[in-house]
């Protein structure tokens, strides 16, 4: 009993110390501010709309901020009272001082401040005849501050009336009334309004209006007309300036291509080449002119608007081939007439780069190793802002623990991809008009892994396609072409037969395969919002192989569809990831995924080629299990296995996380994960090949939930925006491999048993998040 009330005195006794620290060096007649406390119509029992919410929002704008706490503890205060009053300018206390806070005391908070504040915005969301009155509280030598609010009704809209129609202005204004932001019933919102002139603001700077402002329109609000309701008047300020007041057409568009600071004057004084509605002025002929047809939407003799202005400035922003982009429109004649001269000025990125890059893995499966890759980079290679890459890398992993451990690997890749900013499709050119470049890209690779005296594998891989974005939310990747053979070596013949003796599904791991098809990848994510509560993502994928060729290449005696006497792999793979984060605070996230997968082999194929199959487990998986150890169904890999990868044709995962901020960029993670993978068709092996097959791989639609692995654990990010490392620690609370009635394990738990720690819990060591 002593040993357990030792330790839980102590962390009392800290916890009490930390909290008198706080006041302990303030001086007489100092008090230190604790916070604020907002009270809203305390004398009445009706409460106004979203109350909760409005308290939260007052507090939030309350001044000062009292010191930062933790679990109610104001540790940077302690730590600044800890260092005390630095003797000397350098050193440790001083060090600790700065990470420390001083203290936020009473004698700060400005109440009638404070008061105002609070006042303006209860009148911006509706209650016009708010009051709000603050006061303090002192206790001991603490303080805090208490805001009575006593809101008044909530005013709505009666009536909204619009300029008349005495012009080109306003004729565009009433025009477009019908999607005003301002509604009859609406409550009184100082926000609406201002997103309302903005709304305005941007009809207007379609229809040629380029130097007209928000801040010219005038919102007129009459609060008199009785009933808690309000008519609210769109007028043109009187004080707006004359160029604000009229549309504006394209003069001249002037272009240069290769502009920098050292050649402007130079560059101002050449004779541009003349193209379509371009003045160019490029005197080494950077960029085929054609190139700004797709860049620059604005001609000549238009008016002005936004909507080509941000299309042009985001293509040529994406387009990839321009350290710096800048477009000014200069009035001719000082506002006197309504044209405008396009200037755009373009800073080509050089031509030529070499990046080196050097890695190191490890991985779930007991695999570590290092990586150095090195890749060329050539832009505007046909003087249309096309880009080249080449790179090559080699590498090693060496299983350190296991079964096979000391086992080396060796890797080399070779890879070359050509990016056109256009879509190139025979006999058709399609013509995109969105903000986004479109991109055709053909890549070829090869990469040679080498298991030592045992195997290599030689992949050659070729794809050509297309990526565009629909939108800032979605992305379409399609590739009609895509080629991948695979080719396995051995030292000699007995080297494979023993192989194959040992593990014998090596056998349809390490067979040659050449598969022709294509694929399709579709993207959505509203990631990028940041003020949404609640944030979706959703990749969808769908890959064919031999399904064209399929039809036309003959049969060998084999009775199987062949190209270069290699059986042409056919089959349809098809998978979902969607993934949601709910935003419960500012500090606390709740992640969720669904991973679906499902692939039909046929023909040549009885189940998808190895290189195409699902896997489970591993550290972006299921991480309670080791990566690409888990199934296929209730089949358990043999712990005497050389070749531990399981793939499968069906796949099913759920994962659940907690994100939390611990402190600074360190955030903690408690998580759930569920899953497995099955075979189409079970295994049933081939005895004359040694193959005893995987007893309980075939999926079977009414066994499924009951054939799932479940894993939970926690882990540490340290998130630094640029990048995140990721420690994960987790254990299987369900095992699937287990005789039925026995699969769930989480009465076996035992930390504290060494020999539990080392069968069943998994570190994984992460780079980014796991979704």
């Amino acid at each position: 009993m002593k040993k357990l009330t030792r330790p839980s005195l102590f962390i009392l006794a800290c916890l009490v110390w930390a909290g008198c620290s706080t006041t302990k060096s303030l001086k007489p007649g100092q008090f230190l501010y604790t916070g604020a406390e907002i009270n809203i119509n305390p004398d009445s029992s009706a409460k106004i709309d979203n109350q909760k919410q409005v308290k939260e929002d007052l507090e939030s704008k309350t001044r000062p901020r009292p010191n930062k706490s933790f679990l109610g503890i104001k540790y940077k205060l302690a730590i600044y009272n800890l260092a005390g009053e630095p003797t000397k300018p350098k050193g440790f206390k001083n060090w600790l001082r700065r990470k420390g806070e001083p203290p936020v005391l009473m004698s700060d908070v400005k109440l009638k401040y404070n008061n105002d504040v609070l006042k303006s915005y209860l009148i911006s969301e509706g209650y016009l005849q708010s009051v709000v009155t603050g006061d303090t509280v002192i206790k001991g030598k603490k303080g805090k501050a208490i805001y009575t609010a006593n809101t008044g009704a909530r005013y709505k809209i009666n009536k909204i009336t619009f300029p008349k129609d005495t012009g080109n202005m306003t004729r565009i204004i009433n025009a477009n009334k019908g999607k005003t932001l301002l509604k009859v019933g609406d409550y009184y919102d100082l926000d609406t309004y201002k997103n309302e002139r903005i709304r305005i603001d941007n009809d207007l700077k379609e229809n040629g209006y380029f130097y007209f402002s928000p801040d010219y329109l005038i919102m007129q609000v009459d609060s008199t007309i009785g009933k808690e309701l309000v008519n609210v008047t769109v007028k043109v300020k009187d004080i707006a300036p004359d160029a604000g007041l009229k549309p504006y057409s394209i003069k001249e568009i002037n272009i240069f291509p290769n502009y920098s600071l050292r050649r402007d004057s130079t560059l101002r004084r050449m004779k541009p080449l003349e193209y379509n509605d371009f003045n160019i002025y490029d005197d080494k002929k950077t960029f085929k002119p054609r190139l700004f047809d797709r860049l620059v939407f604005f001609q000549k003799g238009e008016l002005y608007n936004r909507k080509d202005h941000n299309q042009s400035l985001n293509r040529m922003v994406n387009i990839g081939a321009f350290q710096d982009v800048r477009a000014e429109f200069l009035p001719l004649d000082s506002f006197k007439n309504n044209e405008l001269n396009l200037n755009i000025y373009l800073t080509p990125l050089k031509k030529n780069s070499l990046t080196f890059s050097v890695t190191g893995t490890s991985k779930s499966n007991n695999f570590v190793g290092s990586e150095v890759k090195i890749t060329q980079t050539t832009r505007n290679l046909f003087r249309g802002a096309e880009q080249l890459d080449v790179s090559l890398s080699g590498g090693f992993e060496s299983q350190i623990k296991g079964t096979s451990q000391g086992k080396n690997s060796y890797s080399f890749t070779a890879e070359g991809k050509l990016t056109f900013p256009r879509f190139i499709v025979p006999f058709y050119k399609p013509n995109s008009t969105n903000a986004f470049i479109p991109k055709t890209i053909a890549s070829l690779s090869y990469q040679l892994l080498s298991r030592g005296s045992e195997y290599n594998l030689s992949a050659f891989k070729a794809e050509f396609g297309y990526n565009f974005k629909e939108n800032l939310h979605k992305e379409h990747t399609f590739n009609p072409i895509s080629i991948n053979f695979v080719k396995p070596g051995f030292p000699n013949d007995s080297t494979e037969k023993s192989l194959y003796a040992a593990n014998p599904l090596l056998r349809t791991t390490l067979e040659r395969q050449f598969i022709i098809g294509s694929n399709y990848n579709f993207t959505y994510t509203n990631q990028m919002e940041d003020n949404r509560r609640n944030n979706s993502y959703f990749n969808g994928s769908i890959e064919t192989g031999g399904n064209v060729w399929g039809l036309f290449v003959p049969k060998d005696e084999k009775g199987q569809r062949s190209i270069f006497n290699v059986p042409l792999t056919q089959f349809v793979r098809v998978e979902a990831d969607l993934r949601d984060y709910y935003k419960i605070t500012k500090n606390l996230i709740w992640a969720n995924r669904l991973n679906l997968g499902y692939g039909y082999g046929y023909g040549n194929s009885s189940s998808l080629p190895f290189v195409r199959q699902f896997f489970a487990g591993g550290s972006n998986d299921i991480r309670a299990f080791p990566a690409r150890t888990l199934g296929p169904g209730t089949y358990k890999v043999p712990t005497t296995a050389t070749f531990a990868d399981q793939g499968g044709d069906i796949k099913m995962m759920l994962n659940t996380e907690l994100r939390f901020k611990l402190v600074s960029i360190l955030y903690g993670a408690l998580f759930a994960d569920a899953g497995n993978i099955w075979l189409r068709k079970e295994d049933k092996g081939d005895p004359a090949t040694g193959n005893l097959g995987r007893p309980g791989s075939g999926f079977k639609f009414k066994n499924a939930l009951n054939e799932m692995a479940v894993g939970t654990g926690a882990g540490l990010r340290v998130d630094a925006t640029i990048f995140v490392i990721r420690l994960d620690v987790a254990f299987p609370i369900r095992k699937p491999y287990l005789p039925e009635g026995q699969r769930w394990v989480i009465d076996q738990v035992s930390f504290g048993d060494k020999g539990w720690r080392k069968d069943n819990l998994i570190y994984n060591i992460g780079i980014g998040y796991p979704f």
